[in-house]
């Protein structure tokens, strides 16, 4: 049966905008009968495989997002000696290897594409080969240049190839976008800036608004544990260093929108991770009735640990084993948490 990881966080971010809408606004989502503040998973999940933390707990198995591979490799050619137009003609074939070339630029894909660092490394053996022999990839060459990979990111997150279908990968975990556990209005933070070399005209040299707005959040995560691993090529222990970091950044790392403004960090200050191979169930059902009152992370934690236990109550035991952290309460420890989520 297949193993279930489930990863509950509440985390209060000060006045912030961590992630911001087409008008510059904080996002928001409308539940329970009130307007409450949002981050898309999408920004989570950037903001974890990007962090310095993740870079030094899983270095060299993270991959690249991008469309220009063709581009890079077009530089390299020309870097390499090799003219321009034979560069440009090579690349272009290279670049079409990885989506659909744009039809104002060839030398980029229309959709950003997830590479591995074996990818990559095979792409610059590829270009290195081309410039000392001075000719064009063969299409057997270029059929080298997806293949059977290993990154963290990718078995996490999956990836999808229209035209290569056969390396597409399959997400390994599921990210809800986080949601305040209560209602939010958005504030507008008007500034001004002052020339400091002027000093006979009074006033403004610069006038502007952002948005911003305090929330605590609810962030649900269901990993797929054997999905993982089988990802990651059967690896035990880059699966165990994979969970751990991946548990880490979702504790202590959130998007960076506007950080020079607020300096809206925060760790989470509640966490309860779930193991068994029962159905996943998220717990906000725990929110969907406003938090209210002045103690809203307090509350958030109470309003949380009931419906689990109701839910417990109700289905039976939704989880086979259960490990949490409470820094209100000082009760647990992040390290005991992220030695129970790594455990086989």
């Amino acid at each position: 049966m297949t193993r279930f990881v489930q990863l509950h966080l509440l985390t209060s971010y000060p006045p912030a905008n961590l992630n911001r809408d087409d008008l510059g606004n904080p996002k928001t989502a409308r539940l329970g009968g009130v307007e409450r503040l949002r981050v898309s998973s999408q920004s989570l999940k950037r903001a974890w495989r990007t962090s310095e933390l993740f870079q030094q707990h899983l270095a060299g198995t993270i991959g690249t997002r991008t469309k220009r591979l063709g581009v890079e490799a077009f530089e390299a050619l020309l870097g390499a000696g090799v003219t321009e137009k034979q560069a440009r003609e090579w690349a272009g074939q290279i670049a079409k290897v990885y989506g659909a070339a744009k039809k104002d630029n060839p030398l980029e894909i229309e959709q950003l594409v997830h590479i591995a660092p074996e990818e990559r490394a095979s792409l610059d053996q590829l270009v290195a080969t081309l410039a000392e022999e001075k000719r064009g990839p063969t299409d057997e060459e270029l059929d080298t240049l997806l293949h059977h990979q290993t990154a963290v990111d990718i078995a996490m997150f999956g990836r999808m190839l229209a035209s290569k279908t056969q390396f597409n990968g399959e997400a390994a975990v599921q990210v809800a976008h986080a949601i305040g556990v209560h209602a939010s209005a958005i504030e507008d933070d008007y500034f001004t800036a002052v020339d400091d070399l002027n000093r006979n005209d009074p006033g403004a040299a610069h006038i502007g608004e952002s948005g911003f707005a305090a929330a605590v959040f609810y962030q649900y995560i269901c990993i797929d544990r054997d999905l993982l691993k089988r990802n990651l090529g059967g690896d035990e222990v880059l699966t165990q260093k994979a969970m751990r970091a991946l548990t880490e950044a979702a504790l202590k790392v959130g998007p960076s929108g506007k950080q020079n403004s607020f300096a809206s960090r925060a760790f989470a200050h509640f966490a309860l991770a779930e193991k068994g191979t029962d159905q996943p169930r998220s717990l906000s059902l725990a929110f969907v009735k406003p938090v209210a009152g002045t103690d809203y992370a307090g509350d958030a934690v109470a309003a949380l640990q009931q419906v689990r236990d109701n839910m417990d109550k109700v289905y039976g035991a939704c989880a086979e084993s259960r490990c949490q952290f409470n820094v209100l309460t000082g009760e647990g420890s992040v390290a005991d948490l992220l030695d129970f989520v790594a455990a086989e």
